[in-house]
């Protein structure tokens, strides 16, 4: 080894090793894997924390906080993208991907979080070197330096349209949704700006984490015994986790008795088990049954009285899924792969049918923030010819004086009211039955008689549920 002294760089400065942050890699290689391959957080962020947490990386902090960097910069991804444009010499398009994912994990740190200025601007800096390289970490560096200058508020009066003059351009850009999400949104609420600026804030918070007790393997009070549990606002087997509280600590959760299911999804099951049939009540359907959580919820309820529930799902892997999330389920169960458009049974032989419909997912923005961007006003085009044949099936697979459950996670009006106004022309043998009594102490349902819940009315997702009898 040379005793010579280490060359210093060409700025005076002796050459640094980049240090790795592991909580800021992590978060960075979510955001990759988001973008690149088209995945959702909520899917890849659990593996890469577990996976830290074995290496002895993480502690509960630290997953805490990688976890807020990277649902928050998804979640305020349009916002920092209109910040970050003013302060780049390019359009915001030639940026490579990977270096505006640094630039917008740092905006949120500065802009979104309490963490110092100077700690924001090193800590991602130091990111960018150890990613991006020592070029990439001085651009990142000059950018972020410019973003620090101002904080949220000042930053919003700066790139946001007048309301005045484009209120839906201006919410779009205060509250990180895409313009034309915002307007059906709109739409759906019925119009009223106080209302549509609470959901597009509710969207851009992070959900609580409940979970469902099986009726029959688990119960509520059982659940309430964890650390930071509380009750369910609507559901009599909800049970929420306070925030830190960790769904696979719960014994109930890791034997399957219990599960991590939204409360509106629970209501949607719910509701449908308690709706009034004519005749016998002994054979239900789930139609789209995938990934398990409602058919879990309806088997438990369906054995209660007896009944047998089937849950088809198309896909063979998500069916593999159900079939797992009804494991150990006390009553009578059949899982099948099967297409929900072109049915393995007869007509008629069910006496309740649910068919949660595939759909753009607005309704679950808190949880796949990602998805506002990833979807397009097209998308709506293409759900709607199987949603259309999914409830029609349904319709056909109920018997007479039986019903069927038409949920969706959108509020989006071309999939929910729509939908169902189009099909029942087409069976004049139905009825549309009010659902709202069967939602007892939920308030603001509308004026029915299907229902929308709402996140910032609810705190559920923005589920939909039309229930209707057939009478012919």
């Amino acid at each position: 080894m040379s005793d010579q002294p280490r060359r210093p760089r060409p700025s005076g400065k002796p050459y640094r090793r980049p240090q790795k942050d592991p909580v800021r890699i992590l978060a960075f290689e979510a955001l990759r894997a988001v973008d690149e391959r088209d995945a959702y957080a909520n899917l890849v962020l659990p593996p890469l924390l577990r996976k830290a947490r074995d290496k002895g990386d993480f502690d509960a902090r630290d997953a805490a906080l990688a976890t807020e960097l990277v649902y928050g910069t998804l979640r305020r991804q349009g916002t920092y993208d209109a910040i970050i444009a003013t302060c780049v010499d390019r359009p915001l398009g030639e940026v490579d991907p990977p270096v505006l994912d640094v630039l917008s994990l740092g905006a949120h740190q500065l802009l979104g979080t309490r963490i110092p200025t100077h700690a924001a601007v090193s800590a991602t800096v130091e990111l960018a070197r150890v990613v991006l390289g020592d070029g990439r970490a001085k651009f990142v560096n000059a950018v972020l330096r410019k973003v620090a200058r101002e904080d949220l508020d000042g930053w919003l009066e700066r790139v946001a349209p007048p309301y005045d003059e484009d209120p839906e351009d201006h919410l779009a850009v205060v509250h990180s949704h895409p313009r034309w999400v915002v307007s059906a949104l709109w739409d759906s609420l019925g119009g009223g700006r106080a209302g549509i600026e609470e959901l597009l804030r509710a969207d851009n918070e992070r959900p609580e984490v409940t979970l469902v007790a099986r009726p029959g393997r688990a119960t509520a009070e059982e659940l309430l015994g964890e650390d930071a549990a509380v009750p369910g606002r609507w559901s009599p087997y909800a049970v929420r986790l306070s925030e830190g509280g960790e769904p696979g600590a719960v014994p109930a959760v890791r034997d399957g008795r219990a599960g991590v299911q939204d409360e509106g999804s629970q209501l949607v099951a719910i509701a449908l088990a308690n709706a009034p049939v004519d005749g016998p009540d002994r054979r239900w359907l789930d139609g789209c049954a995938g990934p398990g959580g409602k058919a879990a919820l309806l088997a438990a309820l369906a054995a209660e009285r007896g009944a047998l529930l089937v849950a088809s799902e198309k896909q063979t892997h998500r069916a593999g899924l159900v079939a797992r999330a009804l494991d150990g389920n006390p009553g009578p169960y059949q899982v099948i792969a099967a297409d929900g458009t072109r049915p393995a049974w007869r007509p008629g032989s069910f006496d309740r049918v649910l068919v949660d419909v595939p759909c753009t997912g607005l309704g679950a923005l808190r949880r796949r923030p990602e998805a506002r961007w990833r979807r397009r006003p097209q998308d709506l085009e293409g759900f709607a010819p199987l949603q259309r044949g999914l409830l029609r099936t349904a319709l056909e697979s109920v018997r007479v004086g039986g019903v069927v459950g038409y949920a969706t996670c959108s509020p989006h009006l071309a999939e929910t009211r729509a939908v169902v106004a189009d099909v029942l022309k087409q069976h004049p043998g139905t009825d549309l039955l009010d659902a709202r009594p069967l939602l007892p102490g939920v308030p603001d349902l509308g004026d029915g008689p299907d229902v929308q819940l709402w996140p910032h009315l609810h705190g559920t997702d923005a589920m939909y549920l039309a229930l209707i009898r057939r009478t012919g």
